[in-house]
């Protein structure tokens, strides 16, 4: 197993976790049907300004097949995307959209089961007029995301592991998960007992 396809196996808590606030996207990206899985996948990074959706539209047909396509846009008014151009970009190989915009056409989007992450839904399409760069860094919800990053999204938020420090990431979220399987409830309750009593007794709280 590839150390990308790895990621797929690892919760974006434990990312969260070791990577802090600063490469988590924004509660308003969420998954846009339930009991979506978790995705992983390098970055295929577009910007759409508000309004516009060429680029991302450009994209489907030049990522490279496992790629995560991230959209920077910010633009709640106008689909990004449809529901022809989800199931183009899944078939050709794309694992998922992470856009920090809306798309339309839900639910055939639910049916392909094509993960997409966004915003929300609405049914106005944009328009297909203005040309940016492709695979530029750009802002997602919060994150700089730039291509080749691996990005890591479930129904807890998603997550971006830059890519220089991919390999540090995993071996520090595996061995962290092999630990958490071998402790026992009881074993973390008193660990995590003694750990807040420590915090509250130093701030002076008395029970």
């Amino acid at each position: 197993m590839s150390s990308i396809a790895a990621f797929a196996n690892i919760p974006t808590t434990t990312l969260a976790d070791i990577l802090g606030h600063e490469r988590v996207m924004d509660i308003s990206i969420r998954p846009l049907w339930p009991s979506m899985p978790r995705i992983a996948g390098p970055a295929f990074t577009v910007q759409c300004p508000p309004g516009d959706n060429l680029m991302l539209h450009a994209a489907i047909h030049r990522a490279a097949p496992g790629s995560v396509i991230v959209v920077e846009s910010g633009d709640v008014d106008f689909a990004l995307a449809g529901g022809n151009v989800c199931a183009v970009a899944q078939r050709r190989g794309v694992v998922a959209f992470v856009a920090d915009g809306v798309i339309r056409d839900i639910d055939e989007v639910r049916e392909a089961r094509f993960p997409v992450y966004a915003r929300g839904v609405v049914p106005i399409p944009g328009a297909k007029k203005i040309v940016r760069p492709l695979n530029e860094p750009v802002r997602c919800a919060g994150v700089r995301v730039e291509a080749g990053d691996v990005v890591v999204a479930d129904e807890e938020g998603v997550v971006v592991v830059p890519a220089a420090r991919q390999e540090e990431v995993l071996r520090t979220a595996e061995a962290k998960l092999a630990k958490e399987a071998d402790q026992t409830l009881d074993a973390w309750e008193e660990a995590h007992r003694t750990r807040i009593d420590k915090i509250l007794a130093e701030s002076g709280f008395q029970s």
